[in-house]
């Protein structure tokens, strides 16, 4: 697929895009034919979800902390778009929360129903299945870079899904970091983390924080996720090799644990945040609110 595309910057508002965008029907072919048929709807997805339980509910429990926290209550009420197979709605209804969602893929909505969840099955960027319901707190994780239009669906979230001075929580691959760019110049891995028409758009802190600034929201804080890509600079290049892939993951996932197991959570998140302002790290998390 890559020599159909070239990444160029959005002239609007700055990310980074695949050009020419991918037609709707090309999209929409896509996700019918490869994407909803490959690893992200079977048996072991899900089971790779489960058996990272802990790793995972650390990230939802710190979301979900700092929801309440802005908020300033700790019970309201979430709605996922895209939400997979519902682990995180599963682990805030635990918390309280009145939670919602929707998915296009059968096989997510089906498990999702069948744990008692009040979901939809509809297109990612479908709001009409929600009526005139609206949330305290909306979520969309890994799902902007699918878009062919990021800005559109931000905007219709604005008004069609968030209560007046709501949350809104995203969070994207930070593409292009500096760690990803020297790995590649170095080892020659073609500009791996490239692939329309899977990822249409490649964000980092800086282009989504002005990304959401232009659809008229204030963007209140942002973090990263751990810097994957630094192992590659230490010579554990996992590109194209799953195992030391996973290794990486594990001494990832060790790592934060023995910070919060010795008392450096609150640490821990000023590092990440202090990541997000160098636009560094796998992921950039950011908790925005519509401007008044």
């Amino acid at each position: 697929m890559k020599p159909k595309y070239k990444i160029v910057q959005d002239p609007r508002y700055g990310f980074l895009r695949a050009d020419p965008t991918p037609t709707e029907a090309e999209i929409e072919q896509y996700y019918r034919e490869e994407f909803y048929s490959s690893n992200r709807f079977n048996d072991s997805a899900l089971d790779l979800q489960q058996e990272e339980r802990e790793f995972f509910d650390c990230r939802w429990e710190n979301m979900y902390r700092r929801c309440a926290a802005l908020l300033g209550r700790s019970e309201f009420s979430l709605f996922d778009v895209g939400f997979g197979y519902a682990q995180a709605l599963l682990y805030f209804r635990d918390k309280g929360v009145q939670v919602s969602g929707l998915d296009p893929a059968p096989q997510g909505v089906e498990y999702a129903r069948a744990q008692g969840l009040d979901v939809h099955r509809a297109g990612i960027e479908d709001f009409g299945c929600v009526g005139e319901r609206r949330f305290d707190v909306v979520t969309i994780l890994n799902v902007l870079e699918h878009l062919r239009d990021p800005a559109h669906t931000l905007l219709d979230l604005k008004s069609r899904l968030l209560m007046p001075g709501g949350l809104l929580v995203v969070e994207v691959p930070n593409e292009f970091n500096d760690f990803q760019v020297v790995a590649d110049q170095e080892y020659g891995l073609d500009q791996w983390w490239v692939c329309p028409p899977t990822h249409l758009n490649y964000f980092s802190n800086d282009s989504l924080k002005s990304l959401l600034e232009q659809c008229g929201y204030e963007v209140i804080a942002s973090e990263a996720s751990f810097p994957l890509e630094l192992f590659m600079l230490l010579g554990e290049v996992y590109v194209g090799n799953p195992d030391i892939g996973k290794d990486c993951h594990n001494r990832r996932v060790s790592f934060e644990a023995l910070m919060r197991k010795h008392g450096k959570g609150a640490k821990l998140a000023r590092f990440y945040e202090a990541l997000a302002g160098l636009n560094l790290g796998r992921q950039v998390l950011m908790y925005a609110r519509p401007k008044s």
